[in-house]
């Protein structure tokens, strides 16, 4: 009667789990994918942080727009408002607002919001006026109660002042509308061993955009890889000749990598496999991001979301 009880009850609030599979399943809005700045990511924030009915958590690395403070003030008032955000970036306006600093050395360089328990934002974006309106960066939201519960789940360890460390994701793997998605949390989850596994397995190629690449290991794969499929990239031309940048290695291995040529930064942090694969979040391939700093990272199997990135890296590449 128990067993039965249990599986009425995730009938009923949208998802079932398979419990012989340790499979979770849920059947969700199709996901929506911004690029900043050519869509509008502040005005888009603010919508959601606006049209929450119970509550807006988020924890960001950087945080300047007037308006986005703004709003997490008034909604403060009315449902539970929290943000956790990096102490480099903390200043006098954020104070009062149900926002905290780390107290740690590390970074805290997540960029994701959970609303409503509900609804996840996640990516590269920083709510900056730069992040917004100069360099580009990109946006998915997906409306699933189970990955909100992951990152429900990092964001209380943040809140609860456990920096730069924690405790594994409970559901790591999720099918939406019988698509694969993986979340990890750096450093508990080694975010860096998820994303090697994923380029291993390419069978036709690789695309990256990259702002900041330091991983020996990573890059060493790619090399691998680019004798057997096609690998290129698009990497940040202000952090190329940066200590430990793999640019240079890339490109001795015969990677073809373009120099992005946008005059502010090119900030994402993302991995295309074989046109049908998407690695994003606020993971750059680095030590750091992967034993010291607090990041995420998704791993999207849709070919459809991929084909968004896919077009976000070829108009990059092309015009760099």
């Amino acid at each position: 009667m128990k067993l039965i009880f249990l599986i009425m009850v995730l009938v009923i609030s949208g998802c079932v789990y398979n419990i012989t599979a340790n499979v979770v399943k849920e059947t969700i809005e199709k996901p929506l994918v911004y690029f900043c700045p050519e869509d509008p990511c502040e005005d888009l924030l603010i919508k959601y942080i606006n049209s929450s009915e119970k509550s807006v958590h988020c924890a960001l690395f950087d945080i300047d727009l007037e308006n986005v403070l703004k709003i997490f003030s008034e909604k403060s008032k009315e449902i539970d408002v929290k943000v956790v955000i990096d102490n480099n970036n903390w200043d006098e306006r954020m104070g009062g607002k149900g926002i905290i600093k780390d107290t740690s050395s590390q970074l805290t360089h997540n960029k994701f919001c959970i609303f409503d328990n509900k609804v996840v934002w996640t990516g590269s974006f920083n709510p900056t006026y730069n992040g917004a309106y100069k360099n580009n960066n990109n946006v998915i939201i997906i409306k699933s109660k189970n990955l909100a519960n992951n990152y429900e789940l990092e964001f209380n360890e943040l809140w609860n002042y456990n920096f730069g460390k924690g405790h594994k994701t409970i559901e790591p793997i999720i099918y939406l509308n019988n698509k694969k998605y993986e979340n990890y949390f750096c450093p508990e989850d080694n975010c860096k061993q998820h994303v090697i596994d994923t380029l291993e397995k390419s069978t036709q190629s690789i695309y990256f955009m990259i702002f900041s690449f330091t991983d020996f290991d990573i890059a060493d794969l790619l090399i691998e890889k680019n004798k057997q499929i096609e690998v290129k990239g698009v990497m940040e031309s202000k952090r190329v000749n940066m200590q430990y940048n793999q640019y240079k290695r890339l490109i001795n291995g015969s990677v073809i990598i373009k120099k992005d040529e946008n005059p502010a930064t090119m900030h994402h942090k993302v991995f295309i496999i074989d046109n049908k694969t998407v690695i994003t979040g606020s993971y750059n391939p680095s030590k750091s991001a992967n034993t010291k700093n607090d990041e995420n990272i998704i791993i999207i199997h849709n070919r459809e979301i991929a084909q968004k990135y896919l077009e976000e890296f070829d108009s990059l590449f092309i015009t760099s």
